[in-house]
């Protein structure tokens, strides 16, 4: 099952930028900053990443931004998750970045997505990956402020595929951004939301998100199973869900992975990404073995997983099609790989 994962070809549709900054890549961006960090030593990367919640880790990943100052360190940023998960046959990403983090410290717009989007054109021609941006909102602000980023956004429409929403859930609602995300759809931006998991009003949250605002994915979102009328719209619907095993057991002390193989039985379209790879320690392949060993889920099961992921994703059609075409003969070629 270990080098089924490893090799199968991967689309990941969950994972922030700005997670990717490992360690030794914040403290090096710091120095040539000349930025001053509570901690100048990669010897413990957990004191350095050290948090148990959803706050907490909020905490940690806005103090990590800070180093983020130049359009080389967003290039960089990029270059540093796209060489990490070429070795883990990562085809196809889908990237989230969050602006607001940027230009509420001073750093313009253009800054951010030039630097990102270099790197995404390196990428592609030089490691053969595939990846497109999207645009989230920091929900812990202002609606107003989340349409300025919109309207910062214009010039590089083309660069960015849609728009999602992230941070601090709490008495943020995705009803506060219902105009915004209707400004953005009229755009044509795709739509996209965080529902964290176990947070207040969970459920509340994912009706809103789907009904209201009209997402067409929810990141994270596996408290869908706590209503049975919410697990038959998702059904209905093909909404799809991008859980992040490992991350969930940083902040909510289980990988939830059951949850991912009940979704599976009942016939939504749930997906395994890393979230925040540096800061909660795992890339696709260890999130795919965590959902894998503590779901027991079959080798057929993880295949389903990957193939949510390139037919939720967001990329052309033909685009779509060859990527899900050379998954099904990875697959076809790999049958009898249950147990280790």
């Amino acid at each position: 099952m270990t080098a089924f994962i490893e090799q199968m070809p991967k689309a990941e549709l969950h994972m922030h930028i700005e997670g990717v900054l490992e360690p030794e890549l914040k403290l090096q961006m710091a120095a040539r900053n000349g930025i001053d960090l509570p901690h100048d030593s990669v010897d413990d990367p957990a004191a350095m990443y050290d948090f148990d919640d959803l706050p907490t880790f909020l905490d940690a990943r806005y103090e990590g931004d800070t180093v983020l100052i130049t359009e080389t360190d967003f290039y960089d940023l990029g270059m540093a998750y796209y060489s990490t998960v070429v070795h883990e046959n990562l085809v196809y990403a889908e990237i989230f970045f969050d602006p607001q983090a940027h230009t509420t410290r001073g750093v313009e717009f253009s800054t951010v997505i030039e630097g990102l989007h270099r790197a995404q054109v390196d990428a592609e021609q030089q490691l053969g990956i595939e990846s497109h941006l999207i645009m989230c909102f920091l929900r812990d602000l202002s609606a107003e402020s989340a349409h300025e980023a919109l309207e910062q956004a214009a010039p590089y429409r083309d660069w960015i595929i849609g728009v999602g929403l992230d941070s601090d859930e709490h008495r943020n609602p995705p009803a506060k951004f219902a105009d915004v995300f209707a400004a953005a759809a009229a755009e044509g931006y795709r739509l996209t939301m965080h529902c964290d998991v176990d947070q207040e009003n969970s459920v509340t949250h994912i009706w809103q998100a789907i009904d209201d605002i009209g997402v067409e994915r929810i990141d994270h979102g596996v408290n869908a199973l706590d209503e049975r009328a919410l697990i038959r719209e998702f059904a209905s619907r093909r909404i799809g869900q991008t859980v992040c095993p490992i991350s969930n057991r940083y902040v909510v002390g289980e990988s939830r992975s059951r949850d991912i193989k009940q979704m599976l039985d009942e016939g939504m379209r749930p997906t395994v990404n890393s979230d925040d790879p540096a800061y909660f320690r795992g890339y696709m392949n260890d999130n795919l073995a965590v959902a894998q060993r503590d779901g027991d889920l079959s080798a057929e099961e993880v295949g389903q997983l990957m193939r949510n992921a390139f037919a939720m994703s967001w990329t052309t059609d033909s685009r779509k099609r060859a990527h899900l075409a050379a998954l099904d003969d990875y697959l076809a070629a790999s049958t009898g790989v249950d147990g280790d």
